[in-house]
This record gives C-alpha cells, sequence and structure tokens, in this order.
C-alpha cells in the first residue's frame, strides 16, 4: 500500500530517498525513461475534462446572485474568510448542491474594471487542467464583482512550506522531499498548459508558494488568475504596469513591464528554490535586503551544489539528507536555468527537467 505522500515516479536509482547529500562529482546522472520530455510525462498530465453543461459560466448556476453567495459564505463572514490577496478577499461556501466553494470578492477601487473582469470570467472559464483552480462561476452585481472557483482544501505550499510549525506548534516534521518533487511537477504542468496549450495563451504575472493551493493527497494546483495577463500568438511581449510579488519578479520584468512566458519561469524557479532551500524569498529578519532577495545567494550557490555534487549548501536542513541525490540534481539544475538573468536562457516550462 503506498503513502499518500509517496512519489508518483521513482528515479532510475531505486525506489526511497536516500540518505546520502553528495554524489560522484562531475558525473553525468542517469535519467529515469520518462523525464527525458520534460514536464509532460504521463498519461496523467492530460487536462481534465469540462464541467457539465449546468456548471459552466453563464449558464444557470454558473452565474450567481449576490444572494446566493451571501447565503453560501454565511454573510461572507469572517470565521469563513480564507485569506486576502491583492485584489481582494477570499471566503469559503458552500452551494445549495453541498458543494465547497471559494468565493473571490473584489476590492472596490482595485483597479479591475468591469471589461477586465468579463475578460477574466470569459478566459478562465474554458482552461481545463487537473494542475490549475478551476473557475465554477461567477456574480456581477451592480458595484460588486466575484469570482466562484472550486474549493481545494488542504491550504497553500507558502503555508505548509513556511507556517504550520509556528501555527501548530511542534511535532509537525518537515514536508518530505518526494512531497515537495510532487508539488514542483505539478505547478511546472499547470504553467506550461497555461503558457504552451491555451489559445489564446495565458501569462500567470504572480506565481508563487502563496498561489499554489495543496489538495489532501498534496497535488498542486495553480490558483488566482486575478492577475494573469492574455498574450495573443504573434505578439512576442506585454508591456504592462508590473504587478506580482517582490522578491518573485523577474528582473526584465521589475525594471521595464515586459512580460513574457519567461517572467513566469524566473518566477518559478524561485518557487523552486524555496521548496529546495526551504527559505523564503525574502528574509524579513535581515537587516538588509538584498536586491534579489533569494536569488542573489541562489545562483552561485546552486553552481556550486551541481560543479561540486554536493547538495548540503542549498538542501532544506530540515530534510536531515533525507533525498535522492539524483532526483536533487536534476531540481538544482532545473532551478538554476529557471532564475538565469537573461530571460533568453531561461527554458519553457515544457522544457524543465523534472524527475
Amino acid at each position: 500500500h503506498r503513502s499518500p505522500l509517496s512519489p508518483q515516479w521513482q528515479s532510475g536509482t531505486g525506489a526511497g530517498p536516500s540518505t546520502s547529500t553528495s554524489g560522484p562529482p562531475g558525473a553525468a546522472w542517469p535519467l529515469p525513461p520518462d523525464m527525458n520530455s520534460g514536464v509532460y510525462s504521463s498519461p496523467r498530465d492530460q487536462p481534465t475534462s469540462p464541467p457539465a453543461p449546468h456548471e459552466t459560466l453563464g449558464l444557470g448556476r454558473g452565474t450567481f446572485t449576490y444572494e446566493e453567495l451571501a447565503a453560501a459564505t454565511g454573510g461572507f463572514s469572517q470565521a469563513n474568510l480564507l485569506g486576502q490577496g491583492g485584489f481582494g478577499y477570499v471566503h469559503k461556501g458552500v452551494l445549495p448542491s453541498g458543494r465547497a466553494v471559494a468565493v473571490k470578492q473584489l476590492k472596490s477601487g482595485s483597479g479591475q474594471g468591469e471589461r477586465e473582469f468579463q475578460a477574466e470570467v470569459d478566459i478562465i472559464g474554458r482552461v481545463h487542467h487537473r494542475h490549475l483552480v478551476s473557475l465554477v462561476g461567477h456574480c456581477i452585481a451592480g458595484a460588486s464583482r466575484m469570482l466562484v472557483y472550486e474549493f481545494v482544501p488542504n491550504k497553500t505550499l507558502e503555508f505548509h512550506l513556511h507556517d504550520r510549525l509556528m501555527v501548530s506548534g511542534e511535532g509537525l516534521p518537515a514536508m518530505a522531499w518526494p512531497t515537495r518533487l510532487r508539488i514542483a511537477l505539478g505547478a511546472a504542468k499547470g504553467l506550461a498548459y497555461l503558457h504552451e496549450d491555451c489559445h489564446p495563451r495565458i501569462i500567470h504575472r504572480d506565481i508563487k508558494s502563496a498561489n499554489i493551493l495543496l489538495d489532501n493527497n498534496f497535488e498542486a494546483m495553480v490558483a488566482d488568475f486575478g492577475l494573469a495577463k492574455l498574450t495573443y500568438d504573434g505578439i512576442t511581449h506585454v508591456s504592462t504596469r508590473v504587478m506580482g510579488t517582490f522578491g518573485y519578479l523577474a528582473p526584465e520584468y521589475a525594471s521595464s513591464g515586459k512580460l513574457t512566458e519567461k517572467s513566469d519561469v524566473y518566477s518559478y524557479g524561485v518557487m523552486l528554490v524555496e521548496l529546495l532551500t526551504g527559505r523564503r524569498p525574502i528574509d524579513a529578519t535581515a537587516h538588509l535586503v538584498l536586491e534579489d532577495g533569494l536569488v542573489e545567494w541562489a545562483r552561485p550557490a546552486l553552481s556550486r551544489a551541481l560543479a561540486d555534487g554536493d547538495y548540503g549548501a542549498v538542501a532544506d536542513p530540515r530534510l536531515q539528507g533525507s533525498y535522492d541525490p539524483v532526483e536533487m540534481a536534476r531540481v538544482v539544475a532545473s532551478a538554476a536555468a529557471c532564475v538565469r538573468h537573461s530571460a533568453k536562457k531561461r527554458p519553457k516550462m515544457s522544457q524543465v527537467p523534472m524527475p
């Protein structure tokens, strides 16, 4: 019987994680057979089926009234508040059918006009993938605008990586290495689908650990398309006001507002470094905030680890060496490629090799 947190794949060196933290210097790591095609590696990666007709946008239950959503969330009560993002508040709700949902209530004056809102609804409603949070419906009632998403029950990557010990106290082990890998792989698949299989393509713009939701099996689901930006084929970049989270922003996007899929790749790379090291992108306890935060430290550290075959300096110490060095080498190499300063030198999401 397989534990729900056991890996969905096996490395070329055996079934379980090793306690070794180093490998032969300069050696070429063997690749498992399913790692040669980037993030698309098995039939499990296929997009999910669209929802039933009565749940699609603009039809029947896909369009909600304000009163229906107020009833579902207990009047948008504090007890049902899941969190607050850049665009508004998110409450848990339960529909009359018993289905749990997350209701994103946009702040008035959030900068998102009705046209932007409707465009977001139209695009997101067509996107269905097992590693993307699905939109169930929407509501426009006067100045109030809301998005209704499927409810993902197991909080965020940020919570499980950084916050759960503070909330629950002692006794919880650190997130295991196979779980971290599963999350990294799922997030990569979801992003690759947005970039390469959606028409028009979708750039997320705010990839971070707080926007990776987890189900009860710790499968990753990319959330918060409120900051998503569309690009049409033939247009290589979109210049826009910079929106995102400091510490995850690609340098070319932060400095000039030039947005491409490679901006998301950079943010994903920061998240990979976060998963590897257990460090936050910006250390709030530091006396000086580095311009590039975690990445400024990580670039040379990742390079040294790859050159020496010794990952002790970049591996989260809470793992206590409990990881497979072949898998670690692959993830370190992927992270280093994704956070390259030059956008052109970063891989596409579908080219990011993951175990």
